[in-house]
């Protein structure tokens, strides 16, 4: 009889288990369990996971997309009606574990098309997906629940040409924050999202649901979309990166609109990295949005922007008036960040200030204006364009009167029964003061504002307090990218909760750099050199109950 020794025994043990194993998967590519049980490398934390890490790990068979999708759908399940309750995502995709399933395939028949293939996204609940996928699209009113939009929208259908899959529809501040003078992150469908770094902490909106999911690792990354702020702000508050790219890069065909002169779509994630990634699968022309006819016919490749060297030789501007009455913490934490990008090679020129009238070089007002003269029309357009809307729902006087009706459900009291705005919109005409506003608008975001900045005093680009950065980009209809800059500090008082705190210990804040037109590469190479010299991300995680404990190993294991 052959005697066993412990090598022989643990070959013939191996020989066993490799035995039964392709007798249940086949004698085909190895699935990823497999791979994951003999050490062919360690396995990604969903929490801090980029896209590159997760292809990695895709390419070389540790885990699938379909692992991905479950151990995604586990960490939702964990903290956004339970535990927590962030209330980040309104509702997962019926067809996610299909659509991964078809791309896991598809990598071992084709290979991938490209870095988002396989890769897991949520999107804002203001941008369309088909309906028969299972989704609906509806800005967080019950309103639009159930209505049938005529398909994807232009940003949708191109995530899903690149491979991503659309996991889910996160949560969102109401109609973009647009329906009233509610606390940000609030939708009658989600409820009032909350920040995952401080406790009832405010996320900041419109893009609350996006900023939050991306901050704690409930998907690989987010879409958002800003008019003034909406991306910006909650990536300033939930420790993430966040751009908003020149109106008319991105598509806004499909997405349920405030203003056609300054919405945009763009990408928000954990790294500078993965932005880049998503822009340049959704940046392109769309005949179905003349506005994105402007640009260049091809689309740039956003990740060859990222060099660690990339603020050498640069000229940056700091417009000192506008961040007079900032937080005295964050600018400490700015002036700070000022001597790092010195040191990284680049040219800080403070002051550099706006021009024009008013604290800021314009005027909330008149932008205001704009706005609401933009929101009837535009919404009244996109209602019109539903192939069904089972409430009837087809104008702004229809939102407003359904609101009414079921007060129950959308004005709920005591702190999210407003809608001022919807109902000053409904009579703001596109009339002469509306037009004189826009000019106003674009004249001190642009030529008295950021082009003035840039020629004036010869930089490059503007670089602001996050917090302080949005609204020149957006009257201007400019880019701006907001990276990781700090945190409030321990004794930072907690601001009482109604029903969120706008500020405590802990609460993220980030650093913006701002540009003019299409400037979206150089503001991608600034904002990666910061970012990896820096790595403020990485100085503190959400608070504990915040963060999901379930991780790919846990769903692989069965």
């Amino acid at each position: 009889m052959l005697k066993l020794t412990p090598r022989l025994t643990a070959l013939s043990t191996l020989a066993v288990v490799l035995g039964v194993y392709l007798t249940v998967y086949g004698y085909g590519t190895l699935p990823p369990p497999l791979s994951w049980i003999f050490g062919a490398g360690s396995l990604p934390d969903l929490y801090e996971a980029s896209m590159e890490e997760l292809q990695e790990g895709l390419r070389k068979g540790r885990f699938t997309s379909v692992d991905l999708v479950k151990a995604y759908f586990a960490r939702i399940d964990e903290v956004n009606l339970k535990g927590p309750a962030l209330r980040a995502v309104i509702e997962t995709n019926p067809s996610a574990l299909k659509q991964a399933a078809e791309l896991d395939e598809e990598r071992k028949t084709s290979g991938p098309r490209g870095p988002l293939h396989g890769i897991p996204i949520l999107l804002k609940d203001n941008i369309a997906t088909l309906h028969e996928e299972g989704m609906n699209t509806t800005a967080g009113s019950y309103a639009l629940l159930d209505s049938i939009v005529p398909g994807d929208a232009t940003v949708s259908a191109k995530l899903r040409a690149a491979g991503a899959i659309l996991l889910g529809k996160a949560s969102l501040s109401e109609w973009a924050n647009f329906r009233g003078l509610v606390p940000s992150g609030f939708c009658g469908r989600g409820g009032q999202c909350v920040s995952p770094y401080v406790p009832l902490g405010d996320p900041s909106g419109s893009s609350s649901g996006s900023g939050v999911a991306v901050a704690i690792g409930l998907a690989a990354g987010a879409l958002g979309s800003e008019t003034d702020g909406s991306i910006i702000s909650p990536s300033n508050n939930n420790n993430i990166v966040g751009l908003k790219p020149t109106v008319g890069l991105t598509s806004r065909a499909g997405v349920i609109p405030i203003s056609e002169h300054q919405d945009s779509v763009g990408p928000m994630c954990r790294t500078v990295a993965d932005c880049a990634i998503i822009l340049s699968a959704i940046a392109g022309r769309d005949p179905h949005d003349n506005y994105t006819l402007g640009q260049l016919a091809t689309v740039p490749d956003y990740t060859k922007s990222l060099r660690r060297d990339g603020l050498k030789g640069a000229r940056l501007g700091v417009p000192r008036k506008v961040l007079e009455g900032a937080d005295a913490n964050i600018l400490i934490a700015f002036n700070e960040a000022l001597e790092v990008l010195r040191t990284l090679g680049a040219k800080v020129v403070d002051p550099a200030d706006f021009e024009g009238e008013g604290e800021h070089g314009w005027n909330a007002e008149k932008e205001d204006v704009v706005l609401c003269g933009d929101l009837k029309v535009n919404v009244n357009s996109y209602l019109s364009k539903l192939v069904e809307v089972p409430t009837g729902t087809r104008t702004l006087a229809d939102l407003i009167e359904f609101n009414k009706t079921h007060a129950d459900k959308e004005l709920v009291e005591p702190f999210w029964n407003d809608q001022s705005r919807f109902i000053k919109s409904e009579s703001t005409p596109q009339d002469v003061a509306y037009f004189d506003a826009l000019a106003h608008g674009y004249r001190m975001g642009r030529e008295l504002g950021i082009d003035g900045v840039l020629k004036r005093y010869d930089v490059d680009a503007i670089v602001m307090p996050a917090s302080e950065a949005s609204q020149p980009a957006a009257v201007a209809g400019y880019p701006i990218i907001s990276v990781s800059l700090g945190f409030q500090p321990p004794d930072v008082p907690l601001g009482e909760a109604a029903p969120t705190r706008m500020n405590g210990p802990g609460m993220p804040f980030g650093i913006a750099f701002l540009g003019t037109a299409y400037s979206e590469e150089t503001l991608f190479k600034y904002a990666y050199a910061y970012e990896q010299a820096t790595k403020h991300r990485l100085r503190r995680r959400a608070y504990e109950e915040a963060v999901p404990k379930a991780q790919l190993k846990d769903v692989m294991k069965h």
